[in-house]
């Protein structure tokens, strides 16, 4: 029997956090353990879908976000090359309508921040930053969990540890699944503009997609619109240590130069980029072991070409904290449902993001004809494509 409702959580990044706020809410007490030594306002912007932003609004974290993020009109996929608008994807009211949820862009950091506010008005919420998890022993009363704060090291009892790691899990290899996250062929630049230093129609409240040969550009407006994120993602063959590495406009400008101008001074905006590498890797065998198991980017990391790798992280958190509810007192029993349950939504998710990576950086006739299909498609039914993903319930 479970002496302990403790949870311990390792990494307190967008599936760390929501797990810890999911697991509060269904009666746990949670510590994450997180080896940054403090949370920053670092990284890129995300799209939140419906299947996302339903869940943090039945968390009660929306009154935390809302306010962060920007609610885009529309999805506009653009042909980058003259500037047309190949097709309008509608957001908005009608995506919310159909879906019951909004769909946000908001920055990463904000979205951290937000949830570590919702999680700072519990009294079940302990966190350690400066920490990273060495190892852990699995005992009848559960698991003990040993981790590092510089020279020191202290140890975390529960009846459960989580691995929101990311892609590099440690504990991933811990369980006995050693095979390498793979290298896709594509680095991704990210930066952030001042919304006054872009031109009118980059601070539309929309997210544009400007698809071309062997690249793509996505932007969008974050920070209540007064910043536009900006993504840029070329086919590479080199790889990039880190998430955050420095990157050079003069890189990267030559690889849209046959691009139109709208697009050529969106990439020419920004003073600084960060740049890092694309990978992903196969689900894992085994997810868990016993009262250890995985989430969001340490199970299965996603290219971003479905814009939903927070998603699935939000996704996992919510089945997990249901799971271990139905079955605390057997918390191994609770993880393995849990795994079967997110097993094969995470592998299609994984699949149509692999598919995409090729789609968005088609050329020549292949490009022609992908535009063609879109715009006969048109947005409406495009968006209704999406029922799979968007409109996904517990």
């Amino acid at each position: 029997m479970a002496r302990s409702r403790t949870i311990i959580v390792a990494g307190a990044g967008i599936g760390g956090l929501t797990a810890a706020l999911a697991l509060i809410r269904a009666g746990f007490r949670v510590v994450v353990i997180e080896q940054a030594a403090r949370l920053e306002e670092t990284g890129a912007g995300i799209q939140l879908s419906p299947n996302a932003t339903g869940i943090l609004m039945n968390l009660g974290a929306s009154e935390h976000l809302k306010h962060r993020a920007v609610a885009p009109a529309a999805i506009r996929v653009m042909r980058a090359a003259t500037a047309r608008e190949i097709v309008r994807i509608p957001l908005g009211r009608e995506a919310e309508l159909r879906f019951g949820a909004p769909y946000w862009v908001i920055h990463r950091a904000d979205l951290q921040a937000g949830l570590i506010e919702a999680l700072e008005g519990t009294s079940d919420f302990v966190l350690r930053v400066g920490s990273r998890v060495e190892e852990y022993a699995v005992h009848a009363n559960g698991i003990t969990v040993q981790a590092r704060a510089g020279a020191a090291t202290f140890d975390e009892h529960g009846i459960a540890l989580i691995g929101a790691d990311g892609l590099w899990s440690m504990l991933r290899g811990k369980l006995g699944d050693r095979t390498a996250p793979q290298f896709r062929n594509r680095t991704a630049w990210r930066a952030l503009v001042p919304a006054e230093r872009v031109p009118a129609h980059a601070r539309e409240r929309a997210t544009v997609l400007w698809l071309g040969p062997d690249a793509h550009l996505v932007h969008y407006p974050v920070k209540g619109g007064a910043m536009i994120n900006l993504v840029a993602i070329v086919s590479d063959d080199r790889r990039v240590k880190g998430w955050s590495a420095e990157g050079r406009r003069a890189d990267l400008v030559p690889r849209f130069a046959g691009w139109h101008k709208d697009a050529r001074a969106l990439i020419g905006a920004p003073q600084t980029w960060q740049r890092w590498s694309l990978y992903d890797r196969p689900l894992p065998h085994p997810w868990g072991v016993g009262p250890v198991t995985l989430l969001g980017d340490a199970a299965h990391p996603m290219l971003p070409f479905l814009a939903q790798g927070g998603a699935m992280a939000i996704e996992d958190a919510a089945v997990l904290a249901a799971c271990l509810a139905r079955h605390s007192e057997e918390p191994a029993v609770g993880l393995r449902l849990y795994e079967g349950l997110r097993r094969r939504r995470a592998a299609r998710t994984q699949h149509h993001a692999r598919r995409n990576s090729r789609v968005y950086h088609l050329k020549g006739p292949a490009a022609f004809a992908r535009d063609l299909a879109l715009n006969l498609i048109g947005g409406s039914r495009l968006l209704r494509r999406y029922d799979w993903l968007y409109d996904w319930r517990m």
